[in-house]
């Protein structure tokens, strides 16, 4: 499990860095050697908690995107979704660097990056809560899947994509990119459509999940949807 740790962070990097700096053209970009320093620091921070809390999620979440046992609308999703989001760091590099198309005040990009900050110590108590937060849409019957029903799923019944919500946008400000947001609003809109889906399916196949439901009404945003 180390090795395919060590394995699955260098590729996410490579990704991150190529995406970025392919777009931008260039290796000086300040901002976004910024976002994958936060990116490698609190990313790494998190998988040693989980190796020594939840070794199990663990290895969930460095599995492939693409599983035998995950929906296959999650798969169209997959196959679509990563590279859109590859695409939508290629553009904020060409933005912000290569082409200068759009500028953001300094202040608006360090409001990013805590934002970023803040969405990481979110997922952290998300995978404290829900030690079945896999990245694909399944139902872990192997390991006798629970409801989560503290913490952030108390609020929220979908609090890691409420997250992403939030993180993308927070995203494109640190690296000062107009058309990051619109790229990121996209993005968010997928995400949408997928915890639509995912909802069906867990009130379809997971146990309790359909009174969680009535006791915790909202997917995403407390008092409105």
């Amino acid at each position: 499990m180390r090795l395919r740790t060590v394995v699955s962070s260098v590729v996410g990097l490579a990704v991150y860095a190529g995406g970025l700096f392919g777009g931008a053209g260039t290796l000086r970009w300040p901002q976004a050697w910024a976002f994958i320093l936060i990116t490698l620091a609190l990313g790494t921070v998190m998988r040693v908690r989980l190796a020594r809390t939840s070794p199990e999620l663990l290895r969930e979440r460095e599995r492939s995107p693409f599983q035998r046992d995950q929906a296959v609308w999650d798969k169209v999703f997959m196959a679509v979704f990563l590279p859109c989001y590859v695409g939508w760091l290629v553009l904020m590099g060409l933005d912000a660097v290569r082409f200068g198309w759009s500028r953001l005040p300094i202040w608006l990009e360090v409001v990013g990056g805590a934002v970023i900050c803040l969405g990481f110590l979110l997922f952290g108590r998300i995978f404290r809560a829900n030690a079945y937060a896999a990245p694909v849409a399944k139902v872990q019957g192997e390991r006798q899947q629970r409801v989560a029903t503290t913490g952030p799923y108390a609020v929220v019944r979908h609090p890691m994509y409420a997250g992403m919500l939030v993180v993308l946008p927070a995203v494109a400000l640190l690296l000062g990119s107009v058309y990051g947001l619109v790229g990121a609003g996209v993005l968010g809109l997928l995400v949408i459509a997928r915890t639509v889906l995912e909802d069906r399916m867990l009130l379809r196949e997971l146990d309790g999940y359909a009174e969680y439901t009535r006791k915790v009404r909202y997917r995403l945003v407390p008092g409105l949807w």
